[in-house]
């Protein structure tokens, strides 16, 4: 993607989302639609920094964006492999994820599907 110019973002992962995301495993995030999330764009890039560790990282680029107005909606349309979540069921992953994000926040921003891939440097 030489010559497109692109933005480069900066987000926070619990450990075992960042070492799926790092081995490849996990190819959606998972997000609040809210005023930071609205200025991706497919191309960007993202590093993801682990949380219990800011100095380890991995840099993706954003492949698609989908947009859904509730994370359940989100489980229930996209395979629970793409998002790292192989053993959980889709209530086990809803009360994971509303310990991050609030229900109200959901309903107020909706929800965004950040499908990545590694980002290979030049």
């Amino acid at each position: 993607m030489k010559g497109i110019i692109c933005m480069h973002y900066f987000m926070g992962l619990y450990d075992r989302p960042f070492e799926l995301v790092a081995s490849g495993e996990k190819i959606v995030e998972v997000r609040l639609y809210d005023r930071k999330r609205r200025n991706l764009k497919i191309g960007d890039l993202i590093t993801f920094n682990k949380l219990t560790n800011p100095l380890e990282d991995v840099t993706v680029r954003i492949k698609d964006l989908t947009r859904f107005p509730t994370f359940k909606e989100m489980y229930q349309a996209i395979p629970k492999e793409a998002m790292g979540s192989t053993d959980s069921s889709l209530e086990e992953m809803l009360e994971k994820t509303y310990t991050i994000y609030s229900p109200e926040k959901e309903q107020e921003w909706g929800t965004l599907a950040i499908t990545i891939e590694k980002h290979e440097t030049d």
